[in-house]
């Protein structure tokens, strides 16, 4: 720096410590390093505005099959939804990829709901979805959401996450997929008029219809209410891409008694033997969606309506073993690092889906029954010091191990 005054390189002004360049006689002060290091973190955030509009095209897009078959790299069975997915992922990018076109057909947005009881895949096949396409994903929880004005959470909080899963890129997040799971419990509570408000119930359901159609929301950037002094972000949901999944526990009665009302005439008792009574979610429609307590408007803003069966031992089974992202093979890599080869025995494995079939705790039970199983390996082996660096887990092990636990903890 110069002691004396100098004339700064660039705006020419002089004043007195000035930064020295590496060419002699050359300076510039510190308003012209401010200004210009704005100016490039302004051209930086544009650039980056522009990668994450065109991130996607139509010739980078994946195909329905090509979609589908990253899909089975990670979630066994499940073929008719991952079909029902795919091609309705694929249509919606295409539709947030179409060019313009003065009165050209114009592409309704077609949001998803997923049927299925606990642990069968719902959230990993979205979850799955938005690795593959690279663009945000956030999973949030219907449970946690009331009217506003009430304890709970506002449904734009829902947008909140999904902005920060973009780090608060605009552009970006209007492209993103929000996962909202649990939507069942925010169904009417009852079609009974009370005195009292269902605020998480068809309330929730009322301030979801704005963000589903497709309309400029303005969110809160930290989300709730105590903040009331933030400027809103405006973001258009028109292109974002809604995921509904639910339990919906009990719907099987709904739809055994629409089906019983359809089964009349001279072919009843033909028509009956027809109907797989072990597999009712096969047969879901909307209106059981109204019995169970959608209302009427959320239902047409979720037009894609698939289900998720429910999984049997061979699916379970391998699921413990053949997904790149295998329970088995999780285990397997952590031994790895302590230098141990780990292996199980077939046996153990049938024992552990056994135990989750027994329990109804479906795929995501395997984990915690294989948890409680690996606890004591786990926190022995680093620090045995044993000759033989492979260990196999038996049978015998894990049933000791799982007989004493609590089935609670596991659920």
């Amino acid at each position: 720096m110069g002691k004396n005054k100098q004339k700064c390189a660039f705006c020419g002004r002089e004043m007195e410590n000035l930064f020295r360049a590496e060419q002699p006689g050359v300076y510039i002060c510190h308003e012209c390093i401010e200004a210009g290091h704005n100016m490039i973190r302004e051209m930086k955030q544009y650039n980056e505005d522009e990668t994450d509009v065109k991130g996607l095209s139509l010739g980078s897009l994946p195909k329905p099959a090509e979609i589908k078959g990253f899909l089975d790299q990670y979630v066994i069975g499940q073929d008719d939804a991952k079909r029902y997915l795919s091609v309705a992922v694929y249509n919606h990018y295409k539709r947030v990829l179409q060019p313009k076109e003065e009165g050209g057909v114009e592409i309704e947005k077609s949001n998803i709901i997923l049927v299925g009881s606990t642990g069968t895949g719902k959230t990993l096949l979205a979850r799955t979805i938005a690795k593959l396409l690279k663009v945000p994903f956030t999973i949030v929880d219907a449970t946690v959401l009331t009217e506003a004005g009430y304890v709970g959470e506002d449904v734009e909080s829902l947008l909140t996450r999904l902005l920060q899963e973009s780090d608060y890129n605009v552009k970006k997040a209007e492209k993103g997929i929000v996962f909202i799971d649990e939507i069942d419990k925010i169904a009417r509570k009852s079609d009974n008029p009370s005195i009292t408000r269902d605020v998480s119930g068809e309330g929730v359901q009322q301030g979801l219809l704005k963000l589903l159609e497709g309309s400029v929301v303005n969110v809160p950037p930290q989300g709730g209410r105590k903040h009331p002094e933030q400027e809103f972000i405006h973001v258009n949901t028109q292109n974002i891409l809604f995921i509904c999944g639910g339990a919906f526990d009990g719907i099987e009665r709904k739809i055994a008694q629409r089906m019983n009302t359809q089964v009349v005439g001279f072919d009843a008792a033909k028509k009956a033997q027809q109907v797989d009574k072990s597999d009712l979610l096969q047969y879901i429609a909307p209106q059981d969606l109204k019995s169970f307590g959608l209302i009427p408007e959320i239902i047409g803003r979720l037009p894609i309506l698939t289900y998720l069966k429910p999984l049997d031992k061979q699916a379970l089974r391998n699921i413990l073993t053949e997904p790149n992202n295998a329970i088995v093979k999780q285990y397997q890599k952590l031994m790895a690092m302590d230098g141990y080869k780990l292996t199980f025995a077939d046996d153990m494995l049938d024992y552990v889906v056994d135990k989750a079939i027994e329990y109804k705790l479906g795929a995501r039970g395997l984990r915690g029954l294989m948890e409680t199983v690996m606890m004591d390996v786990m926190y022995e082996l680093p620090s045995s010091k044993r000759r033989s660096k492979t260990y196999e887990v038996t049978k015998e092990y894990a049933a000791a191990r799982i007989e004493k636990t609590d089935v609670n903890k596991l659920m």
